[in-house]
């Protein structure tokens, strides 16, 4: 069985993980994690989304991960890896160490300030729409599945769609959605900082569904911030463009496993050669 990495122990994982580079006779060379800004000005989600509203969510709350991980892994084995490994790294199976709240929050933020744009919503198109239609029955069944999967999220947290491309369950957590079928859209909710990437998913878009998202412009009122995020905010080509990123990375790994299996099969068919020549040697001795 193929194991993943996001399924190993720390200590493990770390040793399969390092991405530190080191110059000759030099220490560790590790960048401290920047916070990024949106892909747009602070104003230009408005009316919809408030200048205030992003200066409060992004300026604080996104800034506050930042700082607090970087203070973390300071000095650790954890400040030789990307933000992704660190997730996956620190979710532990479940069991969280300090520093995944952090490092999910600032992955779950860039993600979800490129899943908006200035003059957004409308609907998808191309091959994305072809995949929302195949996997919910319409563009209108998945609007409602993931506005209820946001609406019914109790207490803070996040609804994604996402590409499932793995199959059954995962080492590193319950999968919420275990099938035989695979390559499909997945509208998933997750509490407090976890995402899709501990279950092995692609994530493609999120709503954040914690409070200090919206209540500065709608008060307590999450079904209308659900609404104008989906009518007026959704970036659909980010969307259709983490599809394709998605689709590629499943033919990549297909190919891999293949290719391990491929060498497994051959391993174990030089083992079975060798065990019956020692036998027939064996047998010749014993006739002798």
């Amino acid at each position: 069985m193929k194991v993943r990495l996001n399924s190993l122990p720390l200590s493990v994982f770390l040793k399969h993980k390092r991405r530190c580079k080191r110059k000759a006779g030099a220490s560790s060379i590790c960048a401290k994690f920047e916070l990024k800004p949106p892909p747009y000005p602070l104003d230009a989600l408005e009316p919809h989304m408030s200048k205030e509203t992003l200066e409060y969510h992004w300026g604080k709350h996104h800034r506050g991960y930042v700082d607090n991980l970087n203070k973390q892994i300071e000095g650790t084995e954890l400040d030789e890896l990307s933000l992704e490994d660190i997730l996956l790294a620190t979710h532990n199976n479940g069991d969280l160490l300090p520093p995944f709240n952090n490092a999910a929050q600032i992955w779950n933020h860039d993600f979800f300030w490129e899943s908006m744009k200035p003059d957004g919503g409308g609907r998808p198109s191309g091959e994305l729409l072809e995949l929302i239609n195949r996997d919910f029955g319409s563009f209108e069944r998945f609007v409602d599945d993931i506005r209820l999967a946001a609406a019914t999220q109790f207490g803070s947290g996040w609804a994604w769609l996402a590409y499932k491309a793995n199959r059954l369950d995962v080492e590193n957590a319950v999968n919420p959605n275990p099938s035989d079928e695979d390559k499909r859209l997945v509208v998933v909710k997750s509490p407090n900082a976890v995402n899709p990437l501990i279950w092995d998913y692609s994530p493609l878009l999120t709503i954040d569904v914690w409070e200090h998202a919206y209540y500065l412009d709608v008060q307590n009122r999450r079904a209308d911030y659900i609404s104008i995020f989906l009518e007026k905010l959704v970036s659909w080509e980010a969307v259709s463009s983490r599809l394709e990123i998605a689709k590629a990375r499943a033919v990549e790994r297909e190919e891999e496993e293949e290719r391990r299996k491929r060498e497994e099969e051959e391993k174990s068919s030089d083992g079975e050669v060798a065990e019956i020549y020692v036998d027939n040697k064996s047998d010749d001795s014993e006739a002798e």
